[in-house]
């Protein structure tokens, strides 16, 4: 992979670590397409559980601001951002759990990252923050469908448009983060439940992902549907009947 982020697969889980410390990990479109290419990694090898994690002190503090400005046209503009969403929709549908790990910064861009996750491991000294009002920008990677899910309308407003920090506990607190833990485990927690993801029967468990996913936009009777056809796939494997035989060991 290229240096901005290192991508290693290891006992089923694939670990894809934002890799610009120097600029606590902050976004180029560099970055875009090396973080793009190492999901599409994941999902092309054998990983059945993603961690998503970032070198050094943060995350990810957002959009570098630092980088020159991008002389481009409206077309070119355009595709630079969809390349951008890109990301949250390769996150979502990566058939499997995908894990943010978060540490320091996670802010603009790295927060909208972490959201895209089905579940989010902070350390206690993780920061997050939606600030692109503030900076005269707007939301992106899904913040206006996935936020206000998490925290509710009204709050998500408040966070969007205040664009203030708040600390892992609060974001807890709000159903953003699943699991605080000391700063400095937070690589320790997320590997420890891509570890039990993953010695899941492979199979149900991508079902159990695309049902819940699926169901956040379905009617009842979709998903009561859904429920069955995933049924009947589960059936057509050999995974219940070795789950159901490992369990009457016990």
């Amino acid at each position: 992979m290229s240096p901005s982020v290192d991508y290693a697969l290891a006992r089923g889980i694939g670990c894809i670590r934002l890799n610009r410390p120097e600029r606590l990990n902050a976004v180029t479109p560099a970055l875009v397409d090396d973080l793009l290419a190492a999901l599409d990694q994941a999902r092309a090898g054998d990983a059945q559980v993603v961690v998503l994690t970032g070198n050094g002190s943060s995350f990810c503090a957002g959009w570098d601001l630092k980088e020159p400005p991008i002389e481009e046209s409206g077309d070119e503009a355009r595709a630079r951002l969809q390349r951008l969403q890109d990301v949250t929709r390769r996150i979502i549908a990566f058939p499997g759990p995908v894990i943010a790990a978060v540490q320091g910064y996670a802010i603009g861009a790295g927060a909208e990252f972490a959201l895209s996750a089905d579940l989010v491991v902070a350390g206690a000294d993780a920061i997050f923050g939606f600030p692109e009002v503030g900076v005269g920008l707007s939301g992106t990677n899904g913040m206006s469908y996935l936020l206000p899910r998490a925290v509710g309308l009204a709050r998500a407003k408040e966070l969007a448009f205040l664009g203030q920090r708040f600390d892992a506990e609060r974001a807890h607190a709000m159903g953003l983060v699943m699991r605080v833990v000391p700063a400095g485990a937070h690589e320790a927690a997320a590997f420890q439940l891509a570890e039990e993801f993953a010695a899941k029967p492979p199979v149900a468990l991508r079902l159990a992902k695309k049902l819940l996913d699926q169901g956040q936009q379905s009617t009842l009777a979709q998903a009561l549907d859904a429920e069955v056809e995933a049924a009947l796939d589960t059936l057509n494997t050999d995974e219940n009947a070795e789950a159901a035989a490992r369990f009457k060991e016990r």
